[in-house]
């Protein structure tokens, strides 16, 4: 299923150790804002590691997208992404 992503997190360390973790799993489509396609384990994964990294009044939040919605996906100024890879670079 696909997943947006997004994090709130006010000190720069934390932000850019999720930033870096989300690369992993999907594409920066904004600052703070990911794309990825997830398995539920992979869900789980990213929340396990990003409760270790913020601190009360940070956030991450997982929106998915049934694939009615990703299909209906509009963007403007910048290309559309491809995120049905077969493989993951570790």
């Amino acid at each position: 299923m696909r997943y947006v992503i997004a994090y709130d997190v006010a000190k720069d360390k934390q932000r850019t150790r999720i930033s870096e973790l989300l690369l992993g799993y999907g594409e920066r489509v904004q600052k703070s804002v990911f794309e990825a396609d997830l398995k539920k384990e992979e869900v789980q994964e990213i929340l396990q590691r990003t409760s270790n990294l913020i601190e009360p009044g940070d956030s991450v939040r997982l929106y998915p997208m049934c694939e009615t919605c990703s299909q209906g996906i509009v963007i403007q100024g910048r290309r559309a992404l491809d995120l049905h890879v077969s493989f993951r670079i570790v």
